[in-house]
């Protein structure tokens, strides 16, 4: 999506066939209805994001709650019940008028709601049992349409065009966050919502993450296997203030979203000659990449496809940095990404997750060389029928400036 063009809808079609999935997964599990209220799950299930709550019974049409704004709320959904409510209190007795009673199981999303919260639902939605509906949601959130992919390839081009603007304006002596600054800036101007959502609590998404030399071999709080220095102790990832330099290792994690999806892409740069070092880090990183490609189709645990990459560093002499250092290793080599830029699956050391078709999965082989510098790729990939295709546009390389 260019500047001042308009979002697109999600069609009726995409709300109708996420409800009809949720709902099968709600009669195998005995679930009577699922109430959501995390913005991103609401905006899946629903089509909006504005203050709303989604209610799913397995055996009436869902009904969307709104708060505020109810105009927008009903020109943006695919929810045929769209009922105003003044306080979240008002909406069991909704509820039973339209149903004649609560269920006795009400599943919520247990992972993104607080305890303050799950015990006022306990309260009021008192005759219901709470049940964990994590696994019934991120279950249909992880499986991309057709409708959905074809958002991410848009997010990519616009991740590409990034990454052009930023070998065509890299100079040396500005810093990491200000040179960020206008990478950030010119994205944004071309469709870019400044804004990147994560699932986890204790996460964030940020733009900015640039890593040059020294300061892509300082150990972090990310759970990353690079963390970058940030720009002071209460924020201390990605870009900070230290000055880029001529033949240094670089390495950009880009995050993009547009019209709801996520693009999560790192590439390594330099202005210049990379340290042969560094160049074999990059390329050996490309290596895996592909490598884990290859193994990626339908079946395939995740668990074991973490094991396939660790294996491929340890075969190409550098098992000893990847994935962070020593003892601040990551267990990951990848995760979902979708409406938030890391969801379920994830690429996780021992995972018994089995990969399916339409699964989207930043991939991310990394190394950290303590206090010298980090080195990597990063690229989105979708599982197919038969294996698994890049949904990165950005060529899998090491660009020299």
């Amino acid at each position: 999506m260019k500047n001042n063009d308009v979002p697109t809808p999600v069609p009726a079609s995409e709300i109708s066939n996420r409800i009809h999935a949720l709902k099968t997964r709600m009669e195998k599990t005995g679930t009577r209805a699922v109430f959501l209220t995390h913005k991103p799950d609401i905006h899946y299930f629903s089509g909006t994001a504005q203050d709303a709550y989604l209610y799913v019974p397995v055996d009436h049409d869902p009904v969307l709650f709104v708060k505020q704004y109810l105009p927008r709320a009903r020109a943006e959904t695919g929810i045929d019940q769209v009922i105003p409510v003044t306080s979240i209190t008002r909406i069991p007795a909704q509820i039973q008028s339209l149903h004649g009673r609560l269920p006795g199981t009400l599943g919520l999303a247990f992972d993104v709601v607080p305890v303050r919260d799950f015990q006022f639902f306990d309260t009021l939605f008192h005759s219901a049992v709470l049940t964990d509906a994590t696994g019934l949601i991120t279950g249909c959130r992880m499986i991309k349409s057709d409708w959905e992919t074809r958002q991410i390839k848009a997010v990519a081009g616009l991740s590409k065009e990034t990454f052009s603007f930023v070998c065509e304006h890299m100079t040396p002596g500005e810093s990491e966050i200000a040179f960020c600054g206008r990478v950030e800036a010119f994205a944004r101007a071309h469709g870019h919502s400044g804004k990147l959502l994560v699932r986890h609590y204790r996460a964030e998404g940020f733009a900015h993450h640039l890593m040059s030399g020294v300061s892509g071999g300082m150990g972090g709080a990310l759970d990353s296997p690079v963390s970058g220095t940030g720009t002071c102790s209460a924020y201390p990832y990605g870009a900070g203030h230290k000055r880029i330099q001529r033949n240094e290792p670089i390495l950009l994690d880009l995050g993009t979203m547009v019209n709801g999806y996520h693009m999560d892409e790192t590439r390594m740069l330099v202005m210049g000659t990379l340290p042969a070092e560094a160049g074999q880090a990059g390329q050996a990183a490309i290596d895996i990449l592909y490598h884990v490609l290859d193994m990626m189709a339908p079946g395939i645990p995740a668990g074991e496809v973490f094991t396939a990459a660790v294996n491929r560093a340890e075969q190409l002499g550098l098992d000893e940095t990847f994935l962070g250092m020593p003892g601040l290793k990551s267990r990951f080599i990848g995760h979902g990404v979708g409406l938030e830029l890391v969801e379920p699956p994830i690429l996780s050391r021992g995972g018994s997750e089995k990969l399916l078709p339409g699964m989207v999965l930043a991939v991310e082989p990394k190394f950290i060389f303590k206090d010298r510098f980090a080195a990597g790729i990063e690229s989105v990939i979708q599982v197919t029928d038969s294996g698994a295709r890049f949904l990165s546009l950005t060529e899998n390389r090491i660009f020299v400036l």
